[in-house]
């Protein structure tokens, strides 16, 4: 029975669908330089030459998968937090908890770490007094930490260092989520920990 033009529609957005999310992940093992559409078509398991049915090239393969990694809604949500009335610990104790339950339980969510890590990395935009790349993300991080140094739970040093640091742990995780099938995760406590004072209790 031959399929209807509307089935057709779906069996294209299916392929589209998972074309884009394999080389998500694809993209966020291998970086962009590293990435050959021979070898991603192989790993995905479809011809090349599917790719450029729904692609016109890597870079607009790319480009599309960038438009979904778009982290604005975790920065939107990250502003809000270091907006509210309540102590940096606590804050951190939400940010880091939020991140972790994401991070287990969903590669696209270690792959979008990992993605804008790189394009932060190759963008090359650094502070030269940190050497740390600023973005909105580390913006409100940063602001969370200065809050906590005001109120002793946070321990010393730059702010912009610390982001750096709390953002290359959550990184070196979301690698091990994409590149191992057997790891041990950080829980959302040590990851706070990176931040906090030991004496800084849990209340």
């Amino acid at each position: 029975m031959p399929k209807t033009p509307e089935r057709c529609q779906e069996i294209r957005e299916e392929m589209r669908t998972k074309i884009l999310h394999d080389s998500m992940l694809y993209f966020a093992r291998n970086g962009f330089a590293g990435t050959k559409i021979s070898d991603l078509a192989k790993q995905i398991g479809i011809a090349q030459g599917t790719i450029y049915l729904y692609f016109k090239s890597k870079e607009d393969l790319f480009n599309e998968i960038f438009s979904l990694i778009s982290n604005e809604k975790d920065i939107k949500e990250l502003k809000l937090l270091s907006q509210a009335p309540i102590p940096a610990k606590q804050k951190i104790r939400m940010l880091s908890k939020s991140i972790m339950e994401k991070l287990t339980q969903d590669d696209s969510y270690a792959a979008k770490v990992a993605l804008n890590t790189q394009v932060l990395f190759e963008k090359n935009d650094f502070v030269s007094e940190n050497t740390t790349y600023q973005s909105d993300l580390y913006k409100y991080t940063a602001k969370i930490i200065e809050q906590g140094q005001r109120e002793k739970s946070v321990i010393s040093g730059s702010p912009m260092k610390l982001t750096d640091f709390y953002w290359g742990v959550v990184y070196l995780y979301a690698l091990k989520k994409l590149f191992t099938s057997k790891y041990e995760m950080i829980t959302a406590e040590d990851l706070a920990r990176s931040l906090l004072k030991d004496n800084c209790g849990k209340d």
